[in-house]
């Protein structure tokens, strides 16, 4: 009888996950039309009572997108105001929406991976997971593969697509 091999389980590829890249930590709106006067205007000294009697604790490692829902000018001193005030107890915190919060996250989580463990290998970029990543993290790890990894693949070990091979070197 012929033995199966699992030519998969013997090949050389590095699978890559996404999904063990992502922060498990609570995201949350801090949306400011609500502090605006008549939802249109920011005022000095309304703005900064209510950030005076916030209580940013309940903030404490959640990740934090501060933005404006109202068509209103808010200046720049304001978000970089209610950043100061978060940043001591929020894991992180960004300006835009939670999609923006969502490639901030994965922006900090690849920053730290070690590349030196996908040189010269053959490298697949795993497709599905459980958690819904964002296309920018795939972008993200393909732009820090290609200068380390031999090939790049999308999808599963058993089913792939090729993304990047690197050129032989002529001798």
């Amino acid at each position: 009888m012929d033995e199966i091999i699992n030519r998969v389980a013997n090949s050389p590829l590095i699978s890559f996950d996404l999904e063990d890249y992502y922060h498990q930590g609570e995201r949350v709106v801090l949306d400011i039309k609500d502090v605006l006067f008549q939802g249109l205007i920011l005022r000095e000294k309304d703005f900064r009572d209510f950030v005076k009697e916030q209580d940013w604790s309940t903030y404490e490692g959640k990740n934090v997108a501060i933005t404006c829902s109202a068509d209103a000018i808010v200046p720049t001193w304001a978000y970089m105001l209610l950043s100061v005030k978060l940043e001591p107890f929020a894991h992180l915190v960004v300006f835009g929406s939670l999609s923006d919060l969502e490639n901030a996250l994965y922006r900090e989580a690849l920053s730290k991976v070690d590349l030196e463990q996908f040189r010269d290998k053959p490298v697949v970029v795993k497709g599905c997971s459980n958690v819904d990543v964002p296309t920018y993290a795939y972008v993200e790890i393909s732009r820090l593969l290609r200068p380390v990894a031999k090939t790049i693949m999308y999808g599963e070990p058993c089913s792939t697509v090729p993304i990047y091979k690197r050129p032989k070197q002529k001798v």
